[in-house]
């Protein structure tokens, strides 16, 4: 509870809420899916998730940047995997709180809103 006479200010984003920005995308969230269980060249991620070679390198770059992902040559490719294997679990937890709200919190029409 705000005290009666402190001004409520706009404050930036928690910084839990980071995480979920850079996972926004359902092109990100495959991707993360997918490496979640395997490292992966571009080429496989593209094949695997039916992506365009574009889209995967711009996620990919995003989620590295996010440091959510890295990558190491492999010949003249680059073989890309998870950063944080913390992932691996808040995907799934995410679903569940999904699917224990009967998916409220993904069809909200407030929430849609604010974004």
């Amino acid at each position: 509870m705000i005290p009666a006479d402190v001004e409520p200010t706009r404050a930036a984003p928690a910084p839990a809420a980071a995480p979920s920005r850079s996972l926004a995308g359902p092109a990100r969230l495959a991707i993360v899916r997918y490496l979640a269980g395997r490292q992966a060249r571009v080429v496989e991620l593209i094949t695997e998730l039916g992506l365009a070679q574009s889209t995967v390198s711009k996620h990919l770059a995003c989620l590295r940047d996010c440091g959510l992902a890295e990558s190491r040559p492999a010949g003249r490719a680059s073989v890309y995997s998870l950063a944080q294997p913390a992932l691996t679990g808040l995907l799934p937890a995410a679903e569940t709180v999904l699917a224990a709200t009967g998916n409220a919190v993904a069809l909200c029409p407030t929430c849609e809103h604010s974004r």
